[in-house]
């Protein structure tokens, strides 16, 4: 059974990353609003917490680069990040906030921290979000963690090692390793290609798909490289040009 999260009527998942921004205002509430404008039913946030357990949608450990503030996140108390301003203008989201604005919006999440395990949790339980969330990871402990603390399934993506199983049992031409691999996962959300090593063609495409899951690709900013992928039968892509891709996908007639 396909998780709600992933059933798209236009057949690709579009993931505005952090947001749709040019002006460094990633992972701000503006942000997210660009790409709800833009007819974007899917965003890309990350997740850290505040050192009293708040979840903030933020990608780095620090406010150093993205803010007018300093420091680690996970020192800091809410009522400091909540004076910080992304690009100097943009409050920092929580995450509820964020899950809160749009109620149809769906968001994938990824939790950056072992600490924000629980806040995570804590804010898809109080948004009731289940529907529209996708919990991933690097660590497939933290994601597993953070679903030990929900009431009700959401959509999952594999992690850094499951990705690695994956593609090991593909090339080794063993299929139903691979499908094990994925077993726990509703997707694949991996680089097209990590250095050297191409992650996306189309023999892992079907191989994913020969196990029921669904592939998504990040982060894909130049038009020909987002046809090339659809063209292989990638389901998503995940886009800092979230104007250029639905302009792809527009010409693709796959946009709703």
């Amino acid at each position: 059974m396909v998780h709600p999260y992933l059933d798209d009527p236009s057949g690709v998942v579009a993931l505005a990353h952090r947001g749709f921004s040019l002006d460094g205002r990633e992972n701000s509430l503006a942000a997210f609003a660009a790409a709800v404008d833009l007819g974007f039913r899917y965003v890309e946030t990350d997740a850290h917490a505040t050192g009293d357990g708040v979840a903030v949608a933020l990608h780095d450990a620090t406010l150093d680069r993205t803010t007018d503030g300093r420091g680690r996140v996970a020192d800091l108390p809410w009522s400091a990040v909540a004076r910080a301003r992304i690009g100097g203008t943009e409050p920092v989201p929580r995450l509820d906030e964020l899950l809160g604005t749009w109620p149809d919006l769906r968001v994938n999440v990824d939790v950056k921290d072992a600490r924000a395990v629980g806040p995570v949790a804590a804010a898809v339980e109080r948004t009731r979000a289940h529907d529209r969330v996708c919990v991933t990871s690097f660590s497939r402990a933290r994601r597993l963690a953070t679903l030990a603390r929900l009431t009700r399934p959401v959509a999952t993506s594999a992690g850094t090692r499951e990705v690695a199983l994956f593609l090991a049992a593909h090339r080794a031409h063993a299929s139903r390793a691979a499908a094990r691999a994925l077993r726990d996962v509703d997707c694949l959300q991996v680089p097209a290609a990590h250095g050297r090593l191409r992650v996306v063609d189309a023999g892992t495409v079907a191989a994913a798909h020969a196990a029921g899951r669904a592939v998504h690709v990040w982060t894909v900013n130049e038009p020909a490289t987002m046809h090339h992928l659809l063209d292989l039968g990638v389901d998503g892509i995940v886009t800092d040009r979230a104007d250029l891709l639905r302009d792809v996908l527009r010409a693709r007639g796959a946009w709703l």
